[in-house]
């Protein structure tokens, strides 16, 4: 029983951990740290922080908390406490191009938690948490609400940045072999496509989103087009097809429903569907399973018919979808890659 206490009290006040990373960032700690080139003190750190009135205690505090959770560093020198970098707070740079410190203003964002305070409330009476607590889906609220929606489009970039570099150091065949186009189905800001296209320069990309997100993307060097529309009713021709973490946000319904219209853009003799998303093991446990496990529970937060599905349950869907063949394929990430062939 005193396990147990113990245990529910940890869980209880994890959400201290996110609330801190996201001091962490708001305060650029792991920049002020990185921009000294070595181990900093508090004080150098307070100086570094916009603020005429730091309160020092406090960021003591708050640098002991993260120490404890093995965020950052800490060594003594001169009877003085000094902090360095880690593994984990190399992650919250903000100056860099590989991070995820947007990921961390979007998971902590009021708007994003503000759902998982009516799960019950879901479960009682069905339909999304996030609805419940805003009035609308998730998509639809970023549509009218051009702040989030770049915090949104920031948080999916930063992550699909880390993916694509996994990606493109494991999966070089996969690529090798493509010709003419690439669509990136629900690309975003065309983060990925990018990556693709800059690895693959004898390809044409296709950043295919709706129009508000499309609105946003940033003009990019090489061969890359950004096209607006919507996947359930139309996806442009191709020969391949890429889904970086699409199908998760829907039912099943309205996953076959987005895999007959890729079906219909492929070519029906060297078309090709890649997949980038989560596949649920239930039996092999990495260093991502529990992530995987937690983001179902994301899913059915913030999206109708969101989930997190196992490989039998994305055999179906492809079969359902007009895909006979498909292969996974793990790579150090917290997705895996799916092929799938007509």
């Amino acid at each position: 029983m005193l396990r147990g206490q113990a245990q529910i009290l940890q869980y209880l006040y994890g959400a201290l951990d996110g609330m801190a990373i996201r001091c962490c960032v708001e305060l650029r700690i792991a920049d002020i740290i990185n921009n000294h080139g070595r181990p900093t003190t508090l004080s150098e750190i307070s100086t570094a922080i916009d603020s005429p009135s730091v309160n020092i205690d406090g960021l003591r505090r708050l640098m002991m908390f993260l120490v404890h959770r093995k965020v950052f560093d800490m060594i003594v020198q001169s009877d003085k406490p000094v902090y360095s970098l880690n593994y984990c707070s190399k992650w919250l740079l903000c100056d860099t191009n590989v991070t995820l410190a947007p990921l961390v203003m979007l998971r902590t964002n009021p708007i994003t938690n503000l759902p998982l305070h009516v799960l019950s409330r879901s479960i009682k009476e069905g339909g999304s948490a996030f609805k419940a607590a805003h009035g609308e889906e998730l998509f639809d609220f970023c549509l009218l609400n051009s702040e989030f929606n770049k915090v949104f489009n920031e948080g999916m970039a930063c992550t699909t940045k880390i993916t694509m570099d996994a990606i493109i150091s494991n999966y070089k065949d996969g690529f090798l072999g493509l010709k003419g186009s690439v669509v990136d189905v629900g690309g975003g800001i065309g983060t990925a496509i990018s990556e693709i296209v800059k690895a693959y320069p004898h390809l044409k990309g296709i950043n295919f989103d709706l129009s508000h997100v499309i609105s946003t993307a940033p003009t990019y060097d090489g061969n890359i087009t950004h096209v607006a529309g919507d996947m359930f009713k139309y996806i442009p021709p191709t020969e391949t097809i890429f889904l970086e973490w699409i199908l998760h946000d829907w039912s099943d319904d309205d996953c076959i429903k987005i895999l007959q219209n890729c079906r219909k853009a492929l070519s029906k003799e060297s078309g090709k569907l890649i997949i980038v998303d989560i596949v649920r093991q239930p039996i092999t446990r990495d260093i991502f399973y529990d992530v995987r496990v937690t983001y179902d529970l994301v899913m059915f937060a913030h999206f109708s018919g969101g989930r997190e599905r196992t490989e039998r349950e994305w055999k179906r869907l492809l079969e359902e979808g007009g895909f006979g063949r498909h292969n996974i394929i793990k790579i150090p990430a917290l997705q895996s890659i799916i092929e799938a062939f007509p």
